[in-house]
């Protein structure tokens, strides 16, 4: 982390508020001791296989093809569980992400629930997020897999999302204006009404309220499921290649290709945001990367080769129906903020206290 993050602040070891913060918080949870850990996730099987008896599933894990969420399918099903795979589609997924997917659950045996988001309304949101000039493109996407994931949770009457979210690869927090509220569909309804969109169709969306709903009154849980093992990237990706032909990619989140092109290109040359400055802050503050080696992979743009840029640049002017003026043009556009149109951000800002306590 540095100081293209605005309330950076360095301590006299050259330490940053944003790994003290995160080792503060996480320590607890990413350095606890295998006999713990392994107690609080019997606990937590026993919980789900209750609350799932006599039910077609006992949980539902969210699944993109990238390590994080395979290795919690993986780690499910070894415990005895019976998961609901689920994937939202939104029409950029990496042949590499499908591939990956499709392995998993034939090996695994689970049956895969895909939400296939139509490629024109999606193409339509997408171009209203760049007409704005919002840095959060990826709220579309993040917002449609909540929903995704809670939608079927309450269909089948299930209580626990077990996500392959977690502190050891991405608890550190985000830095103020690297991205937005994941739940601020009144954004992303706003945001869509300006380019012309005024209803949303085979796009899932959640709300506060909606989330509030399923969280207080049906008594989901999204529960990041990897703070309850000994969770080693490097070890998962070995095991998931050996096991279920498993192909890696050169950086977190890059299973799609859109992912891949917004945080490579177009957050550093349009915003200043280069992410991999969080997620790899976040692997040296949880022992899993030298801050020399993580130094050594920030060199140069966020794509393995200038020729790998190249094909995605082309790839996404046709899939969006952009010429290369279209591109120059929205990256010399400059930024405008979320807050520009209607939100539920500062909504949320008082809610979190509670929720949290709640949580």
């Amino acid at each position: 982390m540095d100081t293209t993050v605005n309330d950076i602040v360095f301590d006299d070891k050259g330490i940053c508020n944003y790994c003290t913060e995160f080792i503060e918080r996480s320590n607890h949870i990413i350095f606890e001791s295998s006999e713990r850990k392994q107690k609080q996730l019997i606990n937590l099987v026993e919980r789900v296989k209750k609350q799932g008896r006599g039910k077609q599933y006992d949980c539902v894990v969210g699944v993109s093809g990238g390590v994080d969420s395979s290795w919690t399918l993986v780690q499910v099903k070894n415990l005895g569980l019976r998961p609901l795979a689920v994937h939202m589609d939104n029409g950029w997924n990496s042949e590499l992400a499908q591939n990956n997917i499709a392995n998993l659950v034939q090996v695994l045996g689970v049956d895969l629930y895909t939400h296939v988001i139509d490629w024109e309304e999606y193409r339509g949101l997408m171009q209203a997020f760049f007409n704005a000039d919002v840095l959060d493109v990826e709220l579309l996407y993040d917002n449609a897999m909540l929903a995704v994931n809670f939608r079927q949770a309450n269909k089948y009457d299930l209580k626990h999302i077990l996500s392959g979210s977690n502190q050891a690869t991405e608890g550190m927090k985000f830095p103020e204006g690297w991205n937005w509220l994941k739940l601020d569909k009144r954004n992303i309804k706003a945001i869509a009404k300006s380019g012309g969109i005024n209803r949303l169709n085979t796009y899932p969306a959640i709300g506060l309220f909606e989330f509030i709903w399923y969280a207080a009154v049906k008594k989901i849980r999204w529960v990041s499921f990897l703070d309850f093992i000994d969770y080693n990237k490097e070890s998962a990706l070995m095991e998931l290649e050996k096991s279920y032909g498993y192909k890696r990619y050169p950086y977190k989140h890059y299973e799609s290709i859109f992912t891949r092109f917004y945080q490579g290109y177009l957050l550093p040359m349009k915003f200043g945001v280069d992410k991999r400055k969080l997620h790899l802050s976040n692997l040296i503050a949880s022992g899993q990367l030298s801050r020399e080696d993580a130094l050594k992979s920030l060199v140069g743009l966020p794509y393995p080769s200038q020729d790998d840029l190249k094909q995605d640049i082309s790839y996404f002017l046709k899939k969006m129906n952009w010429r290369q003026e279209d591109l120059d043009i929205y990256l010399k556009r400059p930024q405008r903020s979320h807050l520009e149109f209607p939100s539920d951000k500062p909504l949320w800002q008082r809610l979190k206290p509670y929720y949290r306590r709640f949580n």
